[in-house]
């Protein structure tokens, strides 16, 4: 029934997740569904734990009701620059 219940919760955008943002890199990212918001709050510590041990700093954690695309669960705020990096004239650059 609570595997149910959530994806009721999430369908109506009524799910917890936890909404993590980095500076470096400068990432936001979306951990859950929860079905409530103390379960979300209990999971915050694992997912700052394994952010800190990859390299990230100044984490934030928020502990919100949303409904995130499931294909932004996680936002890299400098893929928009790498592109574009990547490109001359508007043409991808390949290396051989």
């Amino acid at each position: 029934m609570s595997d149910i219940w959530l994806s009721m919760l999430e369908f109506l955008g009524q799910a917890w997740w936890a909404e993590v943002i980095t500076d470096n890199p400068r990432c936001t990212y979306y951990f859950g569904p929860f079905a409530s918001s103390s379960e979300a709050e209990s999971a915050k510590a694992g997912y700052v734990a394994d952010l800190r041990q990859e390299g990230a700093t100044n984490i934030r954690v928020t502990i919100k009701r949303c409904k995130p695309d499931p294909k932004d669960l996680t936002l890299y705020e400098g893929a928009e620059e790498d592109d574009a990096a990547l490109q001359v004239g508007g043409l991808p650059i390949f290396s051989s």
